[in-house]
């Protein structure tokens, strides 16, 4: 499975050329089409859980997003290819108006699979008439929508993934979504310390290139010195966690994680099983055993938090993370490796953190809220980010699922701190 968009795309860059967006956008949506192809209609119904949503929706809801931005602002006359899908597939947007609620998006057996296809293939269609012959003055207002539209179904692409998953963890057949590929054997690295001075540096995006609003402004930030881990977190350290009583020892825990993994049950990271004394998890390859040197995934900010307790570490803040990721290359364990599942650091680069980006978004320990001189845009897209900016957590740096060149050192993704089925990990920090 080889991503259809390369890292070095035109999306960076928030383009006015028209053909080199037209063919991002072309791009785009063929990788939509290529991750949902091996789903039976079936597949696509399902919703696992309140939090997830089912592939149909997800095809459905990335394609509303231009009709509702794009088409149905700058071509007038516009037909929509139906009235009531904009009532369906909205997702959070109170400015558009009413939607379905988001929990009861697995009861949508209609519209169909099909029906949804047809739907994106008129907006597609729509679309590509749009970039060809829109005039200058429409133009300049659409390529930014558009280039935020490109970048949200990349998003969503990530969250199929995520989605397809957990649902087909929910079947005892242990379904698979794709064949199983050989990871690079090998033995990750002994972990490392890499040493970061104090003093003030400079956190956020700084314009020039495509950024989601929350990433900015660009804004001093007063560092400590601090020492940041050379790798992720594996699974055969997380074990001796396990082994050592972590999920029942509650003096590693705070309040709120400590009341959720007990009255969960929790007693590994999601996905995990003990059979017959071997470790084994649910993958996109179906049910395999853990590879115990490749990093630690689907565990939440709760457990991860829990874990650098245990350690006698702690985890990054977002500036830290940032500070020691700027200027590195964005280069990882992708979505375009085809492994979909993460891969044990090489140990190749010392003095210099591995495993920035891809494998699994690393939590953070600072709290999802507004940078300094932040406001939301204009108009309903300005409901896109900031209206989340209340008890949630920040991760970073991308993870096996996310595509390829859609992150940067800035990008700032959030998810509230009991999840556990996003491909989220763990880079521990400490003080100097």
């Amino acid at each position: 499975m080889t991503a259809t968009v390369p890292a070095s795309n035109a999306l960076a860059a928030c383009p006015s050329d028209r053909g080199e967006l037209l063919a991002c956008f072309l791009g785009v949506r063929a990788e939509t089409d290529r991750l949902t192809a091996p789903l039976s209609d079936e597949d696509q119904i399902v919703q696992s859980m309140p939090d997830a949503s089912p592939a149909k929706w997800h095809r459905a809801h990335v394609t509303w997003f231009f009709e509702t931005f794009v088409l149905g602002r700058f071509v007038p006359g516009y037909a929509a290819f139906h009235p009531h899908y904009t009532f369906l597939f909205n997702s959070y947007y109170d400015a558009v108006g009413e939607r379905h609620p988001r929990p009861q998006r697995g009861m949508l057996t209609r519209p169909a699979a099909a029906d949804i296809a047809a739907y994106r293939s008129h907006v597609d269609d729509a679309m590509q008439d749009f970039i060809a012959s829109a005039r200058t003055s429409v133009w300049q207002d659409a390529a930014p929508l558009i280039v935020l539209g490109l970048h949200h179904e990349q998003q969503h692409q990530e969250l199929i993934l995520m989605d397809i998953l957990h649902m087909f963890s929910q079947n005892s057949l242990n379904p698979a979504y794709q064949t199983w590929r050989a990871a690079p054997a090998r033995k990750a690295p002994p972990l490392a310390w890499i040493d970061y001075p104090g003093g003030v540096r400079e956190a956020g995006h700084a314009g020039g290139t495509f950024a989601f609003d929350n990433e900015g402004p660009n804004h001093d930030v007063l560092f400590r010195p601090y020492r940041l881990a050379s790798r992720l977190v594996t699974n055969g350290e997380w074990l001796e966690f396990i082994e050592d009583g972590g999920y029942r020892r509650p003096e590693f825990w705070l309040a709120d994680g400590w009341a959720t993994a007990t009255g969960e049950g929790w007693e590994a990271p999601l996905y995990w099983q003990q059979v017959d004394g071997a470790w084994l998890a649910m993958s996109l390859s179906g049910r395999q055993q853990i590879n115990f040197q490749a990093p630690v995934c689907h565990v939440s900010y709760y457990e991860a938090d829990a874990y650098a307790r245990w350690a006698g570490k702690r985890l990054p803040t977002e500036a830290e993370w940032e500070c020691a990721a700027a200027g590195l290359p964005v280069e990882g364990n992708f979505v375009g490796s085809g492994l979909l599942r993460t891969a044990p650091a090489s140990g190749s680069d010392a003095g210099v953190p591995e495993q920035m980006f891809g494998d699994v978004w690393e939590w953070t320990q600072s709290a999802y809220s507004a940078y300094p001189g932040f406001r939301p845009v204009d108009g309903a897209v300005g409901e896109y980010n900031g209206k989340f900016m209340s008890n949630q957590m920040v991760l970073r740096g991308g993870a096996c699922v996310t595509p390829d060149g859609h992150v940067r050192a800035t990008y700032r993704n959030f998810f509230y701190p009991h999840m556990r089925w996003l491909f989220g990990g763990v880079r521990l920090a400490d003080d100097r």
